[in-house]
């Protein structure tokens, strides 16, 4: 067994993942990481590790023209080469916004969907380390607090991801696969999102693995494009910080792991401290006025991910914006969010207000 598999199957192990008589989708782009991610799986089923049901599911961005056709017809032919079903789709992603963010909801809920139609158990992505410090950096670089800075999650229910994709996306997007319902009770399938590379498996390990299993794989050309920031980091900033720390990858990915892990533990504490009680719908100025900025902010923080369901899309400048309206002697002036939301203060306190819905009940 190569030491790639038996890594594997020990990460699944950690994970206390079910080891027979489950279906998963596995998410193959046809890339170093997801091609190593199924080839090892289904080396452990051969090999009777494992007794699962793979799905491959292939989604076609249609963003490089007849590279992305190419990729699903490489994914198409290993499907068939290995004997394991396959789950393709299609999309017109738009180029308005963020192009990446478009894609990546768009592959969610084709992800989703697949998964819901097949009663998987969870859908399995092959995001490595490197993925993670990746992640890391940009979350940083946006002024997030604790919870963006706990990076990526090796295992989380799909509820949770499709949520904050919902979240993200600004309708730019459309595929052949038919949108989520904003009510679809995956928390009833109990549909989990895995990542079994993620702790331990880097970008070089993927692309090794392949060499030695004699394939070619896919390359996105999109992934050399500085012109998206997640490029920027990979090509230019880690590289530089590779000068001061040469394993700075392994460093970040682990203080990514290390705040997800305190982040979970507070979250922990949080609820069984709010059993006999809820989040306050508003916040006093005055309370809020003498405590020391970091725990407001963190109050701030908890507050607008209760009023929101999650904290997609706030920065450390709405805090700021935030904090500001907190300490003004004016009343009355409001702090806009994504998502047409807003911070608005009077009578003495913060409320939160949604102006979409303002606007759609006015209009009737």
């Amino acid at each position: 067994m190569q030491d790639f598999v038996r890594n594997l199957i020990t990460e699944w192990r950690q994970l206390e993942l079910p080891f027979s008589g489950e279906t998963l989708v596995v998410a193959v782009s046809g890339g170093a990481d997801s091609i190593s991610l199924i080839l090892a799986l289904n080396d452990l089923k051969k090999r009777e590790k494992l007794d699962h049901r793979f799905i491959v599911a292939h989604f076609n961005h249609k963003l490089r023209d007849m590279a992305s056709d190419e990729d699903e017809d490489f994914v198409r032919r290993l499907a068939v080469e290995h004997e394991l079903e396959l789950a393709v789709g299609h999309g017109n992603i738009s180029r308005q916004g963020n192009v990446e963010q478009n894609a990546r909801n768009a592959r969610y809920e084709f992800l989703a969907r697949t998964a819901e139609n097949a009663q998987a158990f969870a859908v399995l992505t092959g995001h490595t380390v490197n993925d993670q410090a990746e992640t890391f950096l940009l979350n940083l670089l946006r002024g997030s607090g604790p919870d963006g800075l706990g990076g990526m999650r090796p295992v989380r229910d799909m509820e949770s991801e499709m949520v904050k994709r919902r979240e993200s996306r600004s309708g730019t997007f459309s595929s052949n696969t038919e949108p989520l319902s904003p009510f679809l009770p995956f928390a009833e399938s109990t549909v989990l999102l895995i990542r079994p590379l993620l702790s331990w498996a880097k970008r070089k390990d993927t692309e090794n693995f392949c060499h030695h299993r004699g394939i070619e794989f896919r390359y996105d050309t999109m992934n050399e494009d500085i012109a998206f920031k997640r490029v920027r980091i990979r090509k230019l900033l880690i590289p530089m910080l590779e000068e001061f720390n040469p394993k700075i990858v392994e460093t970040l990915a682990k203080t990514a792991s290390l705040m997800g892990e305190r982040g979970e533990g507070e979250k922990a504490r949080k609820r069984e401290s709010e059993k006999d009680g809820e989040i306050a719908s508003e916040l006093r100025l005055r309370d809020l006025r003498i405590l020391p900025k970091i725990e407001l902010y963190e109050l701030l923080r908890n507050w607008l991910k209760e009023q929101r369901g999650n904290l997609r899309g706030i920065e450390l400048k709405h805090i700021e914006a935030i904090e500001r309206l907190i300490h003004s002697r004016k009343s009355g002036r409001m702090v806009e969010l994504p998502n047409s939301q807003a911070v608005v203060k009077q009578a003495g306190s913060l409320q939160f207000e949604d102006l979409k819905v303002e606007k759609s009940v006015s209009d009737h």
